[in-house]
């Protein structure tokens, strides 16, 4: 989404830290964000992602109950994943999980080619003095 979203769609209207005169459309795209980012932001980022995976195991109120399901299984049935035929529910699954490796894989590609030439999306033309070049012309 940090690389996606503010291309596409631009990004919010307003402050991100008032406090600080921090404006969203001051912080850059990319990696470039990291620093940007004030550490009260950063804060809320690692409270909010602690609350998410705390919040799969439901607190541990319903620890009798949680462990009898499979694992993955929270009791939502996504439109598409939800079937009766078991084989097809495991083809299905697979493929979700090829595509989320598939996805991780370019979101690495990206940060490799931001770390790289400063942008996601790069004209890699332009980068000339790439350590990657460096048999290009041999």
């Amino acid at each position: 989404m940090g690389y996606i979203t503010p291309t596409l769609v631009g990004k919010f209207p307003g402050y991100l830290s008032p406090s600080l005169g921090l404006k969203f459309a001051d912080v850059p795209h990319g990696l470039a964000a990291i620093s940007k980012v004030p550490t009260f932001g950063w804060i809320q980022i690692v409270i909010y992602a602690l609350y998410a995976e705390a919040s799969s195991t439901n607190f541990g109120y319903f620890d009798e109950s949680f462990s009898k399901q499979a694992p993955g299984d929270y009791g939502w049935k996504p439109p598409l994943l939800a079937t009766s035929n078991v084989e097809l529910r495991t083809k299905r699954l697979n493929s979700e999980i090829a595509n989320g490796r598939l996805a991780m894989m370019a979101i690495i590609g990206m940060f490799f080619q931001d770390g790289l030439t400063g942008s996601a999306w790069g004209e890699w033309a332009l980068y000339t003095t790439s350590p990657l070049r460096a048999f290009e012309n041999e």
